[in-house]
């Protein structure tokens, strides 16, 4: 076993620029009463990552795994197994499923733990927003399989933002909206929510009436394909949006332009505008001064711990699961698994995802060292 591990840092104030740094492997000796050692196996990277960093300031996704001065970690998703512990409750040998740095290992100090996950509270997460420092046991998780980890990596934070979204417009009637606009309908959380809208419209009474996709010239194709969507629209076509009917404008991209544009055709029609990722990051403008209705930042974790009060976080959960298995079912059938190995190519599929490189089609898996 090597003496050091690799793990990506990036520019905050420039997310183009990157470098792969070597860092003292940990062992045992090392930890602290109650810490416990985790070796990342592999994780998934995706626009919504690109959108962790554009915001890291913004929402605290520096703050997670925090690097020398002007570096930070990139959170992901995926999986570790627990090399070392020096936590009673905690085995060697467990493998969990949680919010990761693009490294090799993580040290982390457990607290509230039950049968089936328990929660980082390190002293630099303890103001962080407490879905992000929980940590799953897949021994004890119910919807896990193995031979789902990849499209679970993929899928699962990119839906339960989409699930969020779909019940807090259905909680809020459409805002009285007949149409639903999606701009970056590509990326897979924006196909996440037009699947759940579409999968549910029957039961919702027909609503909402119409789930429109705003996308490139590029993928307008592979959009429109799916079925999720009842109206593929390029972005240079936007003069074919319904202009009359009564409109919610989920904007997933962050392009500025586009943002503007779509408020400028719908003006007072705009009903509620939500800001949710930043996948074109290097277009974002300001949001003030648009004709109608003003954006709003959508927040999952905040909304999450909302619901959760409201109706407890079994059901939302439940709710949750009823989704996932058609929707995972769906997205399998099309999605084609991407795997890179090593810090040069992971690197490098960072750098691509960035420049919006992989097509939408893709699901990208990282491993920072062959194993």
């Amino acid at each position: 076993m090597t003496t050091t591990c690799t793990r990506l840092l990036v520019n905050k104030g420039n997310i183009h620029e990157c470098t792969l740094q070597e860092v003292p492997r940990l062992q045992e000796q090392d930890l602290q009463d109650g810490e416990v050692l985790l070796d990342i196996d592999y994780f998934a990277f995706t626009a919504n990552n690109i959108t962790y960093a554009t915001l890291g300031d913004r929402f605290g996704y520096w703050d997670f795994f925090p690097a020398e001065a002007s570096w930070g970690q990139v959170p992901v998703w995926g999986f570790a197994d627990v090399s070392a512990s020096r936590h009673p409750a905690i085995k060697e040998g467990a493998r969990v499923y949680g919010y990761l740095p693009m490294a090799e290992q993580l040290r982390v100090q457990p607290g509230d733990i039950t049968a089936s996950s328990f929660t980082d509270i390190a002293s630099h997460r303890s103001h962080l927003a407490l879905a992000y420092n929980q940590y799953q046991f897949t021994a004890s998780d119910p919807a896990y399989r193995p031979e789902l980890e990849a499209l679970q990596m993929l899928l699962r934070p990119l839906l339960l933002t989409s699930f969020l979204l779909d019940d807090f417009l259905n909680e809020n009637d459409y805002f009285g909206a007949r149409q639903i606009i999606l701009t970056s309908a590509s990326s897979k959380t924006a196909l996440g929510l037009a699947f759940m809208l579409n999968h549910q419209r029957s039961s919702r009474g027909g609503k909402p009436l119409q789930i429109v996709a705003l996308t490139s010239a590029a993928n307008a194709g592979f959009v429109t394909g799916l079925g999720y969507y009842d109206q593929t629209i390029t972005y240079d076509q936007l003069d074919e949006l319904n202009a009359d009917t009564p409109s919610v404008l989920i904007d997933f991209a962050g392009n500025g332009a586009v943002l503007a544009a779509v408020h400028q055709r719908l003006q007072e029609k705009l009903k509620y505008s939500a800001l949710v990722g930043a996948a074109h990051w290097d277009q974002r403008q300001s949001e003030k001064n648009l004709p109608g209705t003003r954006p709003e930042v959508f927040f999952a974790p905040g909304y999450w711990a909302q619901r959760s009060k409201d109706i407890g976080t079994a059901q939302l959960m439940g709710r949750f699961a009823t989704l996932w298995s058609p929707l995972a079912a769906s997205v399998g059938s099309w999605m084609e698994i991407r795997t890179v190995e090593g810090g040069e190519a992971m690197k490098q599929a960072y750098l691509d995802t960035l420049n919006g490189l992989i097509r939408p089609e893709t699901g990208m898996i990282m491993k920072t060292q062959g194993k």
